[in-house]
């Protein structure tokens, strides 16, 4: 049986992970750390928290895994600084106090295209945080890098929405890799990774998201 940490659980991936990991028998309680409360449910901690100053000792740290979706937009963020906050900082401060508090396994999403060597500064933020979560020492280590996330998001992303629009009509022309990913399935490869913890580092490309 396994205790789970989700951060990003307010996010359209982390919603779909929660719903998932809270209907599923092998996860005995779920602890997501959040800046507004979450509905109540048996199996849920939900600690109210500012991600800028994590309570390095609280008790909820200690779980078998985690599960990391945060992640934001330029556009959201305002500046290439606050996104990197968010996107490279947060995750980071989470994998490290998790780690320290014993937790064995953590699954990532990050996105296609990541790269700590890349130009695009999007795609370096991710794999300069891939990076750094090699040197903590997780047993089990998941990258998850999906393309454009399929879904209905509370916020709207205008360039989103017509990028996913565009790839729509002309899915059936374009390779595996650069065609929209359900939510769902992306919960599912995070939550799996997750549970089993299976030793090593797995890097799950877009096209490999079943």
């Amino acid at each position: 049986m396994t205790i789970l940490m989700l951060v990003g659980a307010t996010g359209l991936v982390g919603g779909s992970v929660l719903r998932q990991a809270l209907d599923d028998t092998r996860v005995t309680r779920i602890v997501a750390p959040t800046r507004r409360e979450l509905p109540s449910h048996p199996k849920l901690e939900n600690p109210v928290v500012d991600f800028e100053y994590l309570p390095a000792d609280a008790a909820w740290w200690s779980v078998d895994g985690v599960i990391c979706t945060l992640g934001s937009t330029m556009r959201k963020a305002g500046s290439q600084q606050a996104f990197r906050r968010v996107d490279h900082d947060f995750p980071l401060a989470v994998a490290r106090l998790s780690r320290q508090h014993g937790a064995r396994a953590f699954a990532l999403n990050s996105a296609t295209g990541a790269d700590p060597g890349s130009r695009f500064f999007y795609n370096r933020v991710k794999g300069e945080v891939e990076d750094a979560l090699r040197e903590i020492g997780f047993l089990s280590l998941t990258i998850v890098r999906p393309s454009l996330i399929g879904g209905d998001r509370e916020e709207l992303r205008p360039a989103e929405f017509m990028a996913m629009r565009l790839l729509r009509l002309a899915e059936r022309l374009l390779p595996r890799r650069y065609r929209i990913v359900p939510h769902e399935r992306i919960a599912r490869v995070l939550l799996e990774a997750a549970i089993t913890a299976a030793p090593g580092e797995r890097i799950i490309e877009s096209e490999a998201i079943v």
